[in-house]
């Protein structure tokens, strides 16, 4: 499904991603950690080129997505959803029309748009909601309403940038509970990167561990933590028992 080889980037002397390879299988779940720093971010955002790299090889269904123009750009983005660490909705727009934006921008019927806008709404938990403003909502409800505008598209791909990160601690398992219900229900295929280890060991198929714009480790969750080979590994596990 998603293939990357070899992938660069930096600002200026600061070197985000020092030659990563990864490779996502279709309908995998795929979470990555590591400190603050380590490339997760850059390297997510590089999937679809919110990032430009500066070099290297992203292969998304086999398709070179470095070769892609500007308009076969924002086509291939429309099969890849991406929730961001902060919630970027438009304030004078209603929840639903948020959601919808972006099909009704693409030329969608707009009676299409809001029911498949109410769909999404219903499954993150927001049914009932889609006439309230931004600033009306907790902010785990705004982030809710993001990962819906995210899969409102029925994307084949999932990216995730630290979707709890801009909430209170209280409200960071509303959030999470909604992912995990999308990791149970969906064949979809989700790249995300978390500081939230419980909630990986609980929906990872494979944890991928960076280190200074590297893959420093990879592996099925319970087989890394009880043996974990590098030091942001073993740092992650202790985690687990504090």
């Amino acid at each position: 499904m998603l293939e990357i080889r070899d992938l660069r980037k930096s600002y200026g002397k600061l070197v985000a991603l020092d030659g990563v390879d990864l490779t996502v299988s279709r309908g995998e779940t795929v979470v990555i950690m590591g400190p603050s720093g380590c490339g997760k971010s850059t390297l997510i955002r590089c999937v679809n080129r919110l990032t430009e790299p500066d070099s290297g090889t992203i292969l998304v269904k086999g398709q070179d997505v470095m070769a892609l123009d500007s308009g076969e750009l924002q086509e291939f983005r429309r099969n890849v959803g991406f929730v961001f660490q902060q919630f970027n909705l438009i304030g004078r727009l209603t929840v639903l029309e948020n959601v919808m934006f972006h099909l009704v921008l693409g030329g969608m019927d707009l009676e299409e748009a809001r029911s498949r806008g109410r769909v999404v709404l219903h499954k993150v938990g927001l049914k009932g909601a889609e006439q309230r403003r931004p600033h009306e909502l907790s902010g785990g409800q705004q982030q809710r309403v993001g990962i819906a505008r995210a899969l409102v598209t029925n994307p084949e791909i999932m990216l995730w940038d630290e979707p709890t990160a801009s909430l209170d601690p209280i409200l960071v398992s509303e959030v999470l509970e909604v992912m995990e219900e999308l990791v149970r229900t969906t064949a979809t295929t989700m790249l995300i990167v978390t500081h939230e280890v419980s909630f990986a060991l609980r929906v990872a198929e494979r944890i991928v561990f960076m280190d200074k714009g590297q893959v420093v480790e990879e592996g099925v969750p319970k087989e890394i933590f009880a043996d974990p080979q590098s030091e942001i590994a073993r740092l992650y596990k202790r985690l687990l028992v504090t």
